[in-house]
């Protein structure tokens, strides 16, 4: 009952439902490219993205001092039929700007 109040809750925000599309559009997003793609200061993103990974929606993934974000799998029942949901939202998405073309971040 606690992941589902929890993931109810994580989707009460528009920002929050934008994130779960795009990382679901685009697949594993560092922070630096969320930021630059979202154009989001890193605080604010990291809160939501926070939230996202409480509610079991993401997981995170560091490789040095970034942290990577994709799409939780096995999603619980619930998170997997929301995220159909969303996947046919009316949600237009901005590009994906990668921060490096070397795969490194450099924000």
């Amino acid at each position: 009952m606690e992941t589902f109040l929890r993931s109810i809750s994580a989707l009460n925000d528009e920002t929050r439902v934008l994130l779960l599309r795009f990382i679901d559009t685009n697949g594993e997003c560092c922070v630096c490219d969320l930021q630059s793609s979202l154009d989001m200061i890193q605080s604010r993103l990291s809160r939501h993205l926070k939230i996202l990974k409480d509610a079991g929606f993401l997981r995170v993934e560091r490789k040095g001092t970034w942290a990577y974000y994709s799409i939780k799998t096995p999603l619980e029942r619930y998170a997997s039929e929301t995220l159909q949901e969303i996947r046919v939202l009316p949600i237009t998405l901005p590009p994906l700007k990668k921060s490096s073309d070397s795969g490194v971040c450099t924000l």
